[in-house]
């Protein structure tokens, strides 16, 4: 392909052209030249209004429900949603049928992948069929493709499985991902165990089974030495405990998802089961405390926790409706319009430049001579979520109808350039 974009300001702070408004011409997947008034024989020119380009984005924990359950999402539709959302790579969870414990699924994931718009990277169960029983072969799953390793939404349990899979990772530079979730506290609870939950007539989850695992983790993780990224925090003690961590130079990072800064557990009382999710909405105390962390820099980068669920598992009483919501085409929306203040230079941080930091993956700065891997986006569109533009097969998000502003407009890579 041969694409010039014209008139775009650069939001790339790897890169030498950033802050600039300038023209970038891609040919055959490659930035041939970055400057003023480019031209090129044959080229297609793409010009949108108030038109910003960073990095791609990545995404580090979406579930695409394939193989096994494609009838909530298929790595192809979960593609489709993804580069809707600006992202141009996306690491799914292992809770597969079967799950990504060896290094045939893993091979299946990326084999499906290819040729898609979107770059998908399979997330390896650390342990087999994610039961937190015994470790999985995590060597031979890195060797096949695997980017890091997680038990998903079923997060490891025991310390000692944990503590033997920290060390493990370190012969071969790996990642570990957890959801922290002591599930041996209320493990029947549905929602924040506080005030809402108990007029709700539900069962609670208290944030203190999420403390104690981010407490126990961080030990493990030091005492083994190794690195562990926390994904899904929701707590402010949690956070206190993150950013103590990081001052005594631990290897702990740490991602929230864009729903937990957007809602809280008051934002249930309508029993809407999209908001159903795991960690639960916290309280308003909680999502402040989220949003201060991710203006300040304690917060390294964003995780969509995108969770497609069908509609007999949605549409039922709150209590059995199963967690998990649809993501990842309003990941970016939904953070800029929640939060104004946060500068594009600080989302581009967040969405594109530390989630390959944390996963050891090259950076595409936006520079002459290298591949190109762009989001295409705009800040100040404004726009609403309509039922039918929702490209994953389940439709489980209470953002339908919502008003947003700042919208990805598309995505270049792997040589394909895709345009919403």
């Amino acid at each position: 392909m041969n694409l010039i974009i014209k008139q775009a300001k650069i939001v790339d702070p790897t890169s030498s052209h950033h802050g600039k408004v300038i023209d970038i011409h891609i040919s055959n997947g490659r930035i041939i030249s970055i400057g003023k008034n480019l031209k090129a024989k044959g080229a297609r020119e793409v010009a949108l209004p108030q038109l910003h380009v960073s990095p791609g984005w990545v995404d580090i924990f979406a579930d695409f429900a394939d193989p096994g359950f494609e009838f909530r999402e298929t790595i192809s539709s979960g593609a489709k949603a993804a580069a809707a959302g600006g992202f141009t790579t996306v690491c799914v969870m292992p809770n597969t049928n079967p799950v990504v414990d060896q290094k045939a699924v893993v091979e299946y994931i990326i084999q499906k992948a290819k040729g898609l718009p979107v770059t998908v990277l399979p997330l390896g169960s650390i342990t087999r069929n994610a039961e937190g029983k015994e470790l999985a072969e995590m060597y031979d799953m890195k060797l096949s493709g695997a980017v890091a390793f997680t038990d998903g939404k079923n997060p490891v349990q025991s310390s000692g499985l944990l503590v033997k899979a920290l060390q493990y990772i370190k012969s071969f530079n790996g990642v570990i991902i957890q959801v922290p979730d002591d599930r041996s506290i209320n493990p029947h609870g549905v929602v924040n165990e506080g005030i809402t939950s108990t007029q709700m007539g539900l069962p609670g989850r208290p944030d203190i089974a999420e403390e104690i695992a981010v407490a126990g983790n961080i030990k493990l993780a030091a005492y083994a030495e190794s690195g562990l990224h926390f994904t899904g925090v929701s707590t402010e003690a949690s956070l206190k405990l993150i950013k103590d961590a990081k001052q005594k130079k631990l290897d702990i990072t740490c991602s929230v998802t864009p729903y937990h800064l957007v809602f809280c557990d008051e934002d249930i009382t309508t029993y809407d089961t999209n908001l159903k999710v795991n960690p639960p909405l916290r309280n308003k105390k909680d999502r402040k405390a989220l949003q201060k962390a991710v203006g300040e820099g304690l917060v390294d980068c964003i995780a969509s926790h995108h969770i497609p669920q069908d509609k007999d598992h949605k549409i039922v009483e709150f209590e059995y409706a199963k967690n998990g919501m649809l993501s990842l085409q309003t990941v970016y929306a939904a953070l800029n319009t929640t939060l104004p203040d946060v500068t594009q230079e600080r989302w581009i941080e967040l969405l594109a430049i530390n989630p390959r930091k944390i996963l050891n993956l090259d950076i595409p700065s936006i520079e002459e001579g290298n591949i190109a891997s762009i989001t295409l986006f705009n800040p100040q569109e404004e726009w609403v979520l309509d039922q039918g533009a929702v490209l994953s097969i389940s439709k489980n998000t209470p953002f339908i109808g919502k008003a947003f502003k700042g919208k990805p407009l598309g995505i270049y890579h792997n040589n394909q350039l895709v345009l919403n």
